[in-house]
Order: structure tokens, then C-alpha cells, then sequence
């Protein structure tokens, strides 16, 4: 057993069984559809209480049918927040999602022949800036739609941009970086620049590729607000994403050909130890796990009109104060690689008062820091997992030092005291999900879903799990809001094996200081499963677990958690005892 929830087994981590790439029996969306605390902050601004009113911009009634033409250009207007059932609500997403949608965002079908990939020059952008695309592709010519993603009554997607006719070609290969296995298209030129305007309202965009030769695929883009104080920040999980990115064989987890630094079977030893985010994704027809591990939980806030608005984690270790302009830090699942300005920030974020949410598992387990490419700032990604391997080892601030994990020497800066509980382990490739159990449905998060004490949510954990780990660090005020037994059979974890069972945990811990709440759902699989089922079925575990979505997003949307629902300490008491 370790103390970082590091899981080297045989099967660790094989590359995508443990990522949500795929939904199983839900909607077949588009083909399977981030020691001491560094405060960086100039003022505390405080968020604008329920029925406030802010201006921003809100949706233009009119709009463009047709994929190949701009959306219409918006017009300022007040918009109002105010508490609604599953949270805080705000007229202007309420009005962004009446605006007509699309469902031509979707790729469907079979592929077509030859191949069309891109990436984009930046990960995030704002209003009144551009991005670069560069493209490559066999195709004679391609276009290029922009979909700002979310509910617009069912149809998941509008269409915000759309580029004219561009030719194509094919770019030339991305170099492999000796010693460091890193694979960049920085030699790739660019295709087009799409302006960032006003039109693009803050949030997920899916950028579709489309060759004349009806080649398709994506590639991702999220435009924030620098201005913004939306009660929910939601932070994409880019760190991640190019980390497990195997385009061109080389990842964080996986590599081609000799070992390079050191002859170890773990981590494997001709994985690369810099990523670059100059390349397209492997996965996803380029839109990476975007469709499981992030995207139902998206939709679900837009449908509910939340008063959310959009950001990236490099973002965050970018300008990091720009987490105290709001009430609630949503991150995704499978939220594993943080950086060290990232994760100072969203502390010092708690620290005064911003609530944290994890909706997912393996949070803050590896460790990575960001430095520039030819194409600009933040676009490559070091983790060597080795800290003895880093160049910076000696040499700079050891909390920088890429260990395999952030328990790992030199850092030795657990995540467990932040997130509450530790990566514990991953149920089998293909084994079926397990149910959630719930111990004491009288907990707030329960309200309303229907479920009692002993209630057991059908298919709800799968992928990694997180286990609350009393040896520490653990905030002394943790709860246990869910126990669920993991059978050993399905799973691999070394966090501790009572009978046949290992654990996968919910906790929650509000700040004693900030009474800032913090949650961790503990499953992987927590937004994927968010996803409705078609057919609609008794086991399928969307309704309950949107229904509790709802019910976290609703507490933390109202300030610091534990001013109304402080945590109460019940980690001693979950039996089997040390489960």
C-alpha cells in the first residue's frame, strides 16, 4: 500500500480503458460520443448576490440555419442570477439555450476515405483575439464550423462560425524529440486564423473539420471571460488530455521503441517526458474523452440555464486569481495532471471561500508544469514522473520537480489534504460497472433523488475510484457520503483489500476557516454516467446521479458550503473498519 494512491499493477492504466471514451448504452454522440499556499491575488471580488443583475452579453434572437454561415452578432443586455432548483440560474444561459441548435456538430456514420486531423494555436482564447488552425489533410479542400456546445433544446450544439472553402495539404511529419520522446507539428504551417468575436459566448467549442471528400474531425477550443464572475467556473481538463495523447506513439504512458533514461518496467521507460499540445488528439475523432469527461455535465448546466461560464487549467496556472471571481470551481473527471500554479491557486481559491468540486476520480495525482513552444507560451507539458530524470531536480523549486506522482520526492506534496481522499485503483478493462451505495440518504446530497439508506445506484462506478485514506493527509472533518464496495475480482488497487472488497468513496469536508466545501465523487465514471440511457432503463444510473450533480452544484452556488451544511466527521465509523 502507498500513501499517494499510486496504482502500479500489471494492467495499470492501459492506454484508454480507463478514460470514458465511450458511453456503452447512452447516446452514441459523435461516434462514441489541476506545504505552502501561494495567494496571487490583487482584490477578493465578490460575486453579486441572488436577482443581481450584471451586463454581458446575451443572445441575439436571430440566427443563422445554415451550418456555413456567421451566427448573428449579439447585443448587450442585463443579465439576472437567482436560485433555481438545481442551482444558481442565469437569464443569459437561459436565453443562449432557446437560440436554435444543431445536430450537425455529430459525426456519424462510417468514415470516409483519407483523413483530415488539426490542431489549434492556442488551448483557450478570448473575445477580440484569433486562433490559428493547422490542419492536415489529403482532402483538396475543407471547411471549418465552430459549435459552441451545450443544450439548445436537445440538439447539443450552435453554430457560432464557419470558415469558407480552404485548401488542403498534406503537412509534413512531426519529428520526435531525442531523450525526451516528444512529439511536435510546431513545423506544421498554419491553415487558417478564425477571429474570436463577440458572437463566441463563453464556453466549450467543438471546432469540425470537414473535407471536401467528406473527411471528418474536431478539434477543441475553450473561450473564456477574463471579466467573468459566474457563480461556476468549469475547467477543462487540457493537462490531461495532452498527456494521455498518443498521437505520433508517444504519451506520458505509453512509447515506442528503446528505453531512454532508465530500464524500468514502471512507468514504462520509453514514454515521452514532454507532450506537446502542437499536435492533434489521438482519440475522439481530435476531440480526446471530451464526450464522456466532460461533456454531460456541460449539457446538463446549460439545460438547467446555471449561471456557468468556461475556463481551461492552463488558464488557471495562467492567471490565477481569476478563481476568487467566483463561488464554484467545477472540475471534470479524470482531472489527473495539475500543475503547481494550478493547484496553488485553486487553494488559495478555498481559502477564501471558493467552493471545489471534483467530479471525478485520480484528481491531482500526476504532476506536471507547462514552458513554451515555437508556436507560443504554455504549449508543452513536462512530466518526467521520475524526479532523479528532471533537468529542474537541484536547480529550481522543488514543488516544480516532476515526481511520478505529487506524493513523490521532491515535491512530497500528497493531493489527499486538498482533494480529501486518494486515487485508490481502477475496476478491469471491460468488467461492468459496479453500483454506488448509498450508507445515510438523510445527507444533503441526497435530497430529492428518491434514494434511502442501502440504496444502490446500478452502474455508476467504473474506471479509477478514489478510497478516503485515515493514515493522511485527510482533513480531520472528512465525511463519508458514500461507501461502495469494489469487488477484487473486477479490480485492481494496492490502497487496501478487506475480503473481497476494496472501497470506492464520496467525501466532503467544508474549510474550517473559509467554510469553503470541497467534494470528491470518488468514480470516474461519475460524468459519463450523467449521460441519459436510450432505452430508458431502471438500470441506468443517470437520474440519480444528475440529481445529485444538481444538488452539489445547488450548495456550492450559494457561498461557502459550510455556512449552511458544515461536514460532519463520520470517517471513523464507515465499517469494515479502515474501509
Amino acid at each position: 500500500m502507498t500513501s499517494d494512491g499510486e496504482s502500479p499493477g500489471p494492467k495499470h492504466r492501459a492506454h484508454g480503458a480507463h478514460r470514458n471514451l465511450g458511453s456503452g448504452q447512452r447516446w452514441a454522440l459523435a461516434g462514441g460520443l489541476s506545504l505552502a499556499l501561494v495567494v496571487i491575488v490583487a482584490a477578493v471580488l465578490v460575486q453579486s448576490n441572488s436577482q443581481s443583475d450584471r451586463s454581458v452579453h446575451a443572445a441575439a434572437t436571430s440566427h443563422a440555419t445554415n451550418d456555413r454561415n456567421l451566427a448573428p452578432r449579439h447585443k448587450v443586455a442585463v443579465v439576472r442570477t437567482f436560485q433555481g432548483a438545481h442551482g444558481t440560474e442565469s437569464t443569459g444561459i437561459i436565453a443562449e439555450n432557446r437560440l436554435p441548435g444543431t445536430t450537425a456538430w455529430q459525426i456519424a456514420g462510417s468514415a470516409a476515405p483519407g483523413f483530415i486531423q488539426a490542431f489549434t494555436g492556442v488551448t483557450y482564447a478570448d473575445a477580440g483575439t484569433s486562433v490559428s488552425l493547422y490542419v492536415s489533410t489529403d482532402a483538396p479542400q475543407f471547411h471549418v464550423v465552430a459549435y459552441r456546445m451545450g443544450w439548445y433544446k436537445g440538439t447539443g450544439a450552435r453554430t457560432v462560425w464557419s470558415s469558407p472553402e480552404v485548401p488542403g495539404h498534406v503537412q509534413a511529419a512531426c519529428p520526435v524529440t531525442p531523450l525526451i520522446n516528444m512529439v511536435s507539428c510546431a513545423n506544421w504551417t498554419p491553415s487558417l486564423t478564425m477571429p474570436v468575436t463577440s458572437a463566441f459566448v463563453p464556453g466549450d467549442y467543438l471546432l469540425k473539420l470537414i473535407g471536401s471528400g467528406n473527411q471528418q474531425s474536431y478539434a477543441l477550443l475553450t473561450v473564456w471571460d477574463p471579466a467573468s464572475t459566474a457563480t461556476y467556473v468549469i475547467m477543462n481538463r487540457s493537462l490531461t488530455e495532452a498527456a494521455w495523447n498518443t498521437y505520433g506513439g508517444f504519451s506520458f504512458y505509453q512509447g515506442e521503441g528503446p528505453c531512454l533514461l532508465d530500464t524500468n518496467p514502471y512507468p514504462v521507460c520509453n514514454r515521452a517526458r514532454v507532450v506537446s499540445f502542437d499536435r492533434p488528439f489521438s482519440d475522439g475523432n481530435g476531440s480526446s474523452d471530451f464526450f464522456s469527461n466532460e461533456y454531460p455535465v456541460i449539457r446538463y448546466a446549460e439545460e438547467n440555464g446555471l449561471d456557468v461560464t468556461y475556463a481551461s487549467d492552463i488558464t488557471v496556472d495562467a492567471q490565477p486569481s481569476m478563481l476568487l471571481q467566483h463561488r464554484a470551481l467545477v472540475s471534470l473527471a479524470h482531472d489527473e495532471v495539475w500543475t503547481y500554479r494550478e493547484r496553488t491557486a485553486a487553494q488559495a481559491a478555498l481559502a477564501h471561500g471558493v467552493n471545489v468540486a471534483f467530479l471525478g476520480a485520480a484528481a491531482l495525482v500526476r504532476h506536471g508544469r507547462l514552458q513554451p513552444s515555437p508556436l507560443g507560451a504554455n504549449r508543452q507539458e513536462v512530466d518526467y514522473r521520475d524526479g532523479s530524470e528532471d533537468p529542474l531536480n537541484g536547480h529550481g523549486n522543488p514543488l516544480e520537480v516532476t515526481g511520478n506522482t505529487w506524493s513523490s520526492p521532491p515535491a512530497s506534496w500528497p493531493g489527499s489534504g486538498f482533494v480529501g481522499e486518494l486515487y485508490s485503483g481502477y475496476t478491469n478493462p471491460g468488467a461492468l460497472p459496479v453500483p454506488l451505495v448509498v450508507p445515510d440518504a438523510s445527507n444533503w446530497i441526497f435530497q430529492g433523488t428518491g434514494l434511502h439508506s442501502g440504496s444502490s445506484i446500478p452502474a455508476a462506478i467504473d474506471s479509477d475510484f478514489d478510497h478516503a485514506y485515515p493514515a493522511g493527509p485527510m482533513p480531520a472533518n472528512l465525511q463519508i457520503l458514500t461507501h461502495s464496495p469494489v469487488p477484487l475480482a473486477v479490480a485492481y488497487t494496492n490502497q487496501g483489500k478487506w475480503g473481497p472488497n476494496t472501497y470506492s468513496d464520496m467525501t466532503y469536508y467544508t474549510d474550517l476557516t473559509s467554510k469553503a466545501g470541497v467534494i470528491d465523487t470518488g468514480d470516474n465514471n461519475w460524468i459519463n454516467a450523467m449521460t441519459p440511457c436510450i432505452p430508458v432503463s431502471a438500470a441506468c444510473p443517470s437520474g440519480p446521479i444528475s440529481a445529485m450533480t444538481g444538488n452539489i452544484l445547488k450548495l456550492f452556488g450559494q457561498g461557502p458550503a459550510g455556512i449552511t451544511e458544515p461536514s460532519l466527521p463520520n470517517w471513523q465509523a464507515v465499517v469494515p473498519a479502515g474501509s
